[in-house]
């Protein structure tokens, strides 16, 4: 019988620690091979999600473009093909 903690862990409480040791010191041996600290992590992430944000923006105001640029032809060529099929 499962209590409500370790429900919530998924596992009892002393193995959930236990893994969460194992892992923490294998990410730390990592990112001190690296010679990263958890800042410079938490800097490349922002870094990162403002890049895609700012790409995403770029990329909505070509899409914009290019609907615009492709209206300029369309809507005349629409109203021109309605006018043409209304005298029949």
């Amino acid at each position: 019988m499962a209590g409500p903690v370790s429900r919530f862990l998924g596992d009892s409480p002393l193995r959930v620690i236990l893994k969460l040791l194992v892992v923490s010191f294998i990410v730390g041996f990592v990112m001190n091979m690296f010679g990263w600290s958890p800042l410079d992590v938490w800097y490349a992430l922002r870094e990162a999600v403002l890049d895609v944000w700012h790409l995403g923006f770029e990329a909505f105001g070509r899409f914009a473009g290019y609907i615009v640029l492709g209206a300029a032809i369309v809507i005349p060529a629409f109203i021109v093909l309605r006018l043409l099929s209304f005298r029949r």
